[in-house]
């Protein structure tokens, strides 16, 4: 089972008057990130979070006997650049490489998918390789259309006047479905239908080399390491915030208070656009604009544990159809893990129909669509729901750039206001919707803060680096696996 993260006494409003101090509010990684970091330099730090958890949108579930991510669960960017790279060397937790340097939306590897049709005949190879080709090209061909047309538009149409402007490019029959799974695929690398991405934004987050590698013991590990030692506070749901120049005060569901000289705002963005946090006075209009205009998707997980493996030794299963709604694609835990177990990821329109559903028809569903390309599928021994469209903690997956919207937007809600600092994945500019981006914003933060800070109190050390002195100084090389 997950190990239980200690839970302080709360202490009184005067404990924490003491300056300098600061709350850090959300304990995701960009939250503990902030943290960490604040911590091990000598500030006063608070970590309130409204779950009974820690880790955010990042989640690894126990209850099978072993770890299974439900929320984050890739490295992108399995390199030394990758921020996440000197921790998770460090501890020495293994990946397993899904696909290489390409951007998972159009990687061809034949180790890496096995496609079949609603009747369940498997689609030939060579067909999965020339319609991903077509797919790349037919992405580059998009550059083309956002240099022409001043006005943004979806990617969904952006395609449209692509492949009538190159016949070529067409596909038809079961080529055709294979190209709607790779629009399926994209769907879930952002969370959202093809038809809310924007074209000008889709692809300006930078892609760090290395592939990208699955945590194969999860998420869980790296969280407790960068938690340790750090005052948190679970079940502790932040309702409002003021800020003054001379601090802040943050006011809790049950009635209580604290105050300190800053606080870090780290909580998911679905949580900001929905406001059940209110700030006095208003963030100013820029800054509403910024929580307002980035769009927020949903990507969900069920998890189904079978009595064996029965399924092809592949990375991914994968259903075309003649919509990319009616796609579907497994995730093989079992090549990457050992375990017996698939997991069924929907996004964008399909992955918040689902939601509506109980888990126990969420799973039926999954299972049918399994079914179809297995036909003598197994009934799964137990299975795992996530819900993050709907979760109150959440109210989203994870962040991308809407049609129309500029991409600076991420930036314009990282950057601080007085003494509140903003960090999380959607405030990542060259990493959105990535567990690294959310991690690289809460040191950034914290920097930031420490600033602001330094201006009242001349006498504050430098900062010490992330996991204060245990991080090596020579980066250690990570555990990679692919077969």
């Amino acid at each position: 089972m997950m190990a239980p993260v200690k839970q302080e006494k709360p202490k009184m409003q005067s404990e924490l008057c003491s300056s300098p101090s600061v709350i850090v509010i959300g304990g995701g990684f960009g939250g503990i990130a902030a943290a960490r970091a604040l911590h091990d330099a000598s500030f006063k730090v608070v970590m309130l979070e409204s779950r009974d958890r820690i880790g955010g949108r990042a989640y690894t579930d126990y209850s099978f006997g072993f770890p299974v991510d439900m929320g984050a669960s890739w490295l992108h960017g399995v390199c030394k650049k990758n921020p996440l790279a000197p921790v998770i060397g460090k501890l020495g937790l293994p990946l397993f490489r899904t696909s290489g340097d390409n951007s998972v939306l159009y990687d061809h590897d034949l180790e890496s998918y096995a496609l079949f049709d609603m009747e369940g005949h498997q689609v030939p190879q060579e067909l999965v390789t020339e319609v991903g080709e077509a797919f790349e090209s037919v992405l580059e061909e998009t550059k083309k259309i956002r240099d022409e047309y001043q006005e943004d538009m979806s990617v969904r149409k952006a395609f449209s006047i692509v492949l009538k402007r190159r016949p070529d490019l067409r596909q038809h029959g079961l080529a055709y479905k294979v190209l709607q799974w790779y629009l399926c695929r994209m769907e879930g690398w952002f969370a959202a239908d093809v038809d809310n991405i924007s074209l000008k934004g889709w692809d300006q987050e930078e892609l760090l080399e290395g592939g990208h590698g699955l945590m194969v013991q999860g998420y869980h590990p790296v969280i407790e390491a960068l938690a340790k030692g750090l005052d948190i506070r679970l079940n502790h749901r932040v309702v409002k915030i003021t800020w003054r120049y001379s601090g802040v005060k943050v006011f809790l569901e049950d009635g209580r208070t604290l105050v300190a000289d800053a606080a870090v705002i780290a909580v998911p963005l679905g949580v900001l656009k929905a406001s059940t946090i209110k700030f006095e006075p208003r963030l100013p209009e820029w800054k509403e604009a910024a929580i307002s205009d980035l769009g927020v998707g949903t990507e969900n997980k069920i998890a189904l544990y079978f009595e064996r493996a029965f399924w092809p030794k592949v990375d991914f299963l994968g259903v075309v159809a003649p919509t990319s709604y009616g796609c579907s694609y497994f995730l093989n835990l079992h090549k990457a893990t050992g375990h017996p177990v698939l997991v069924y990821m929907p996004a964008g329109r399909l992955a918040n129909d689902i939601e509506k559903m109980s888990d126990e028809a969420a799973t039926n569903f999954a299972v049918s669509q399994l079914k179809r390309i297995l036909p003598h599928a197994s009934e799964p021994i137990r299975s795992l729901v996530s819900h993050w469209g709907t979760d109150p903690n959440s109210f989203g997956s994870y962040s991308y750039d809407a049609v129309g919207k500029p991409h600076d937007l991420y930036e314009r809600l990282r950057v601080p206001i007085d003494n509140l600092f903003f960090a999380g994945e959607a405030t990542s500019i060259r990493f959105p919707g990535t567990v690294h981006g959310a991690f690289s914003t809460g040191i950034m933060a914290a920097e930031d803060c420490k600033r602001r800070l330094m201006e009242r109190y001349r006498d504050l050390e430098l900062f010490q680096p992330v996991m204060g002195e245990e991080l090596p100084t020579e980066p250690i090389p990570m555990r990679i696996s692919r077969l």
